[in-house]
């Protein structure tokens, strides 16, 4: 099994005009971030998986799980890809741990 390392993003608007549309925004943003997601910005989450076969696992898990209503999309990407990002304004901070380098504490 080879690790190429890739990145799951998922976009989505959806709408939260009633208690019920509010209810499922929140239960999708709390499965995304209960199955490793972190946000990027506001309603677009990321996560980084091995390869192609994990990144196919996780959207069909997320297919299993979306909401009735609104508008959800998913983008694959190497981890190469997600690096050559560019930040126009602003920098990305994040107080997660989220690469594919090792932490060793002894």
């Amino acid at each position: 099994m080879s690790y190429r390392f890739m990145r799951v993003i998922v976009f989505f608007d959806l709408p939260v005009i009633t208690a019920e549309n509010r209810r499922d925004y929140n239960r999708f943003r709390r499965f995304l971030i209960k199955n490793g997601f972190i946000m990027l910005q506001e309603s677009v989450y990321c996560r980084m998986v091995l390869n192609q076969t994990v990144a196919g696992t996780v959207l069909n898990v997320i297919k299993n799980n979306r909401p009735p209503h609104g508008l959800v999309q998913v983008l694959n990407v190497t981890e190469k890809q997600f690096e050559k990002m560019e930040f126009i304004t602003g920098s990305f901070k994040s107080d997660v741990i989220d690469s594919d380098e090792r932490l060793v504490i002894l």
